[in-house]
């Protein structure tokens, strides 16, 4: 049991939930009074996340480079792309 909690998923499941927690927190206006602030922040935790869940439950940390470099270019163009269209919408 103790060499389950010391594997990298449990560490980055605990990130996730941290993650989670944190933009639950930012989205219900807890302390922050610039909403378009607080919804940048929730989506680049958002696209954070996404990539966490990438690499290390859908194993592409150990994909061959070419299939890696894909997904990461794909997380940042989606995010950049959402977070632009979000800034000037």
């Amino acid at each position: 049991m103790t060499a389950l909690l010391r594997t990298p998923a449990t560490v980055v499941w605990v990130v996730l939930v941290i993650a989670t927690i944190a933009s639950w927190t930012l989205g219900t206006a807890h302390g922050m009074h610039n909403h378009s602030l607080a919804s940048v922040l929730i989506l680049l935790i958002a696209f954070i996340k996404v990539r966490l869940v990438g690499l290390y439950f859908m194993e592409l940390r150990e994909a061959p480079t070419a299939l890696r470099g894909l997904y990461e270019g794909y997380c940042i163009v989606v995010c950049a792309t959402v977070l632009g269209t979000f800034l000037l919408a």
